[in-house]
Formats: C-alpha cells, structure tokens, sequence
C-alpha cells in the first residue's frame, strides 16, 4: 500500500471537508466491494501453487510415495498428505 497525499488525489472542498475529522491523521480508503484479489492472484504465487500441487497429485496417483514426494518438493510428510488427499479446487 503507498501512502499518497489527499491534496494530491481529492477536490480541495473535499479535503477541507475530511479536514474537519481527521486533521492531520493517516486515513486508510478501502477498494470498493467486489475489487478486491484473493491471496496471491496479484504476484502468480496462486496458480504457482495451484500448479504444483496438481503435480503432487498426479506423481502419487503415479506410484511416487509421500516421503519421496516430501523430499522431492521440501515439504513435510503431513503437506504432502494435505496435498495428496484433498481435492484441487478449480
């Protein structure tokens, strides 16, 4: 989030008027409802994810075993299990 000056974005009748309640204070602006991104949508780290899980999926329908799969990813034994037992989400 970046701080950006209020005489910089609103009317100034409008920044006079924000003046009356928060003078010199930090005002946060929420998005509106429904603009918001889910957790990693912005940076890929989602698909990334999404992507290798269903690697994991598909290594251990294949015959791999969880430990190979946990030394082969760098994940616990129980991430793997969570992985390997649950279905991905589309």
């Amino acid at each position: 989030m970046k701080y950006v000056n209020a005489d910089e974005v609103f009317p100034k009748e409008l920044v006079i008027e924000m003046q009356k309640y928060a003078q010199g204070q930090i005002v946060y602006i929420s998005k509106l409802e429904g603009n918001h991104k889910k957790w990693g949508e912005k940076s890929g780290n989602r698909q990334y994810l999404k992507q290798r899980n269903q690697a994991i999926q598909e290594e251990f329908q294949s015959g791999a075993s969880i430990v190979e799969l946990s030394d082969r990813y760098f994940l616990s034994v129980y991430s793997i299990k969570k992985i390997v037992y649950t279905k991905i989400q589309s």
